[in-house]
């Protein structure tokens, strides 16, 4: 029935229908009006005239009545609200759209790059204009010798020279600056890994060898890597050291080399027999490795005679070689520097004579295969490891013509270990490199072979590079007696307070024996006097 459905009855007749459209428009007239404002395109500000909206529509063909009421409407209401002349919203700059921002970002990041590209070419062609080419002369100049080999001289001279660019080129970097005799790195001695020496780096440097007249197994000392200890106790340590050390010698096999010089480590890991046990068994491995071929394994004399280095005593290199197993592969460098800083004083005939006999009665001459001629910037015994140029510094030009004078050491390649860095005539705070300082020093000391130390010429020689190294000296001296002060004060204290500790421990055990001991059948005195039973 109809009555009783629970659907909403719909309007059958025209009477319902007109009662139905009545109430809609009461309740749309009731209902708020909308705050939304009306969509259209945005306008001038300006008014616009009614021939001016016709025209306009007229360019863009019928459109529908639709339409067109809605944008007459659109317009009215544009001119209706539009703001008068110089109100914020007139005044509102229209912001640009994504499409617009990307194409100019991208527009300004063109023109940076093409910015920096042109300040790059600009930069290079500065430099191009400034930087001046080095003429053929000048090339052909730097080639030349800056002093001529000796020839026939039974002292073998030279220097610690360059081996960039590879091996080869240190045999004519030693050339160069007139050296009999040279030392080199055979790869570089800041770093643990290096690749193998080619082929072509051997032959040639056999070639350069050949040419120059140079005695590879005798003259030519290759120096060791300052990161390698061969003492070192740890086993990761002692493996990483072992494996570049026997790299070195495998390279001076290759090359026809003979003398390898090595710092001896120190004693920093363990106890310091521990250490030379350590040291020696690593060598007695290295010397069984056939790839070592027959390279003789040189001590380095070290500056510290005391501490956790090794090797600053006589005494200390003779307790390694006696650990070594074939004496014909160990040997000995003698630094003078070294041994002065370490308290033998080689500046007069007669300590230069008493210094080489106990070195004869400790180590034994037999095993002194090569020297490093280097002066010292620090007094005897200092303990400072500080290279000067020859005669500038503490041992003096007298100490060097004991040493070039000696028939002992004929033979021996002697290198030289020397500062060469000096200002700069461009710039004098900077410093730059000069070989001839080289050079000369290995004619110096060439020359001191039979010159009389009381003549004119070796007096004149003396004072002049004692006074070119005199600011030096005073400077490290000073330092080192402002150092031994400190340790003296430091000693000084540290006796006083063990003193006033011993004081201390004595009164207290004064005290302490004149206290009556009780017997083990004693009783205690009572407080009657009377004794109290134990």
């Amino acid at each position: 029935m109809a009555g009783s459905s629970s659907e909403p009855s719909l309007p059958q007749t025209e009477a319902d229908l007109t009662s139905l459209d009545t109430t809609t428009a009461t309740l749309a007239g009731k209902a708020e009006p909308s705050t939304k404002k009306p969509r259209g395109r945005k306008r001038d500000s300006e008014p616009i005239s009614s021939s001016a909206k016709r025209a306009k529509r007229a360019t863009r063909g019928p459109r529908p009545s639709y339409a067109e009421e809605s944008e007459e409407e659109q317009e009215e209401e544009v001119t209706q609200t539009t703001p008068k002349k110089g109100s914020a919203s007139q005044n509102r700059k229209k912001s640009p759209t994504k499409r617009a921002v990307k194409v100019k970002a991208e527009a300004e990041a063109e023109e940076e790059v093409k910015g920096e590209e042109q300040d790059e070419e600009d930069g290079a062609a500065a430099k191009k204009t400034t930087r001046k080419r080095k003429t053929k002369e000048e090339k052909e100049a730097e080639m030349l010798p800056l002093a001529a080999r000796t020839v026939g001289s039974k002292l073998f001279v030279g220097a610690h020279v360059s081996a960039a660019g590879g091996v080869q080129n240190a045999v004519t970097n030693s050339v160069h600056v007139g050296g009999n005799a040279f030392a080199l790195f055979l790869k570089s001695q800041r770093k643990w890994a290096n690749p193998p020496i080619t082929s072509e780096a051997i032959t040639m440097f056999k070639q350069q060898c050949n040419h120059h007249k140079f005695e590879s197994n005798k003259h030519i000392v290759p120096h060791g890597s300052y990161l390698v200890n061969l003492a070192h106790t740890d086993p990761d340590r002692a493996q990483q050291a072992y494996d570049s050390f026997a790299d070195d010698l495998s390279r001076c096999n290759q090359l026809g080399i003979q003398l390898y010089n090595f710092h001896p480590g120190n004693a920093a890991s363990s106890t310091r027999e521990a250490a030379l046990h350590q040291l020696a068994s690593q060598l007695n491995r290295s010397h069984q490795d056939p790839s070592s071929g027959a390279v003789l394994t040189l001590l380095e004399t070290m500056a510290v005679p005391s501490g956790n280095t090794i090797g600053g005593t006589f005494d200390e290199l003779a307790a390694v070689i006696a650990l070594v197993a074939d004496k014909s592969r160990v040997g000995v460098c003698l630094d003078t520097c070294h041994v002065f800083a370490a308290g033998h004083d080689l500046r007069t005939p007669a300590a230069f004579a008493g210094v080489m006999s106990e070195f004869d009665r400790v180590v034994g001459l037999a095993y002194l295969k090569a020297l490093h001629v280097n002066d010292s910037k620090a007094p005897l015994g200092s303990g400072r490891d500080l290279h000067a140029n020859i005669g500038t510094g503490f041992l003096g030009l007298r100490a060097f013509h004991n040493v070039m004078n000696d028939p002992r050491l004929q033979g021996l390649p002697m290198v030289l270990e020397t500062p060469i860095d000096g200002p700069d005539p461009a710039d004098p705070k900077k410093t730059v490199e000069d070989k001839g300082v080289w050079a000369r020093e290995i004619k110096l000391l060439e020359s001191l072979v039979g010159m009389d130390v009381e003549g004119e010429e070796f007096q004149r020689l003396d004072a002049e590079l004692q006074e070119r190294g005199r600011g030096e000296r005073e400077r490290v001296q000073d330092q080192v007696d402002r150092r031994g002060e400190k340790k003296s004060a430091k000693t000084k204290t540290k006796t006083t307070t063990t003193t006033k500790k011993k004081g201390a421990a004595a009164v207290k055990d004064m005290f302490a024996k004149a206290k009556p001991k009780k017997g083990k059948n004693e009783g205690s005195v009572g407080e009657d006097g009377g004794e109290e039973s134990s």
